[in-house]
């Protein structure tokens, strides 16, 4: 029997996304209804062990939240599809984790009365078990009508995540941030072992692990302000 206020969680898309966020779910007391077939079952199968191996409407069918974990390219005309072809159901759960969408994309759902929300846990994603432990350290943008935003928030919480709202019109710019900051880094690593590599060096992403860490960490610590003093007034 699910304790109060437990959901059944379906994921459409079993990739390297769609699955970790089953599992943290799971892991939080929801149910796995179904998780559709996708282009690496068996890593899937290893984060959720179990789990029913279903066709995208019987997911849809079972599932009182909808984890839309499907590319990007693909993610406005999947929703539209399942809404064309009466697979929504009224007061449904649909959250996707993509971070260039905020709820607009989910409109086509919405009108039939499904409950439109965007989850994006600020990440990259390995699509094994590890996730789970980076969760815990990870922001999530989200994005929901007003009077669900807390139903947003709190998945997000159940996830691991610290949950930042994000206004649907600061969406292209938040997508931006995301990717410049995750195609820089890759590239930059590539570029600097590759270097390292020509000159002998063996393990030279080992060798360069601390320095990128480091420094990164720097980085990050030099962007977030500090927290200015209290005046003397207003300290305990």
């Amino acid at each position: 029997m699910q304790r109060e206020g437990r959901l059944g969680v379906g994921i459409i898309g079993a990739g390297r996304v769609g699955p970790v966020l089953g599992a943290a779910l799971a892991g939080a007391g929801h149910q796995i209804t179904g998780i559709t077939s996708g282009s690496d079952d068996e890593r899937a199968a290893a984060v959720l062990p179990g789990a029913p191996v279903l066709e995208a409407p019987e997911v849809l069918r079972r599932s009182e939240l909808v984890i839309l974990a499907v590319p990007r390219a693909e993610l406005a005309a999947t929703i539209q599809g399942y809404a064309d072809a009466g697979l929504i159901q009224m007061g449904q759960l649909l959250l996707h984790p993509d971070a260039a969408h905020g709820i607009d994309v989910l409109r086509p759902a919405a009108e039939k009365g499904a409950i439109p929300l965007a989850v994006h846990p600020a990440m990259t994603f390995t699509g094994t078990s590890m996730d789970l432990r980076q969760l815990a350290a990870t922001y999530a943008a989200v994005s929901a009508p007003g009077p669900v935003l807390p139903i947003a928030q709190a998945l997000a919480v159940e996830l691991g995540c610290e949950p930042v709202v994000i206004a649907e019109s600061d969406r292209a710019a938040y997508a931006e941030a995301i990717e410049t900051a995750a195609q820089f880094s890759r590239q930059i690593v590539r570029q600097s072992t590759g270097l390292l590599r020509e000159i002998g060096i063996d393990n030279p992403g080992g060798f360069l692990s601390s320095l990128v860490r480091s420094t990164v960490d720097r980085a990050l610590a030099e962007a977030t302000p500090a927290i200015p003093d209290l005046p003397p007034d207003l300290e305990g």
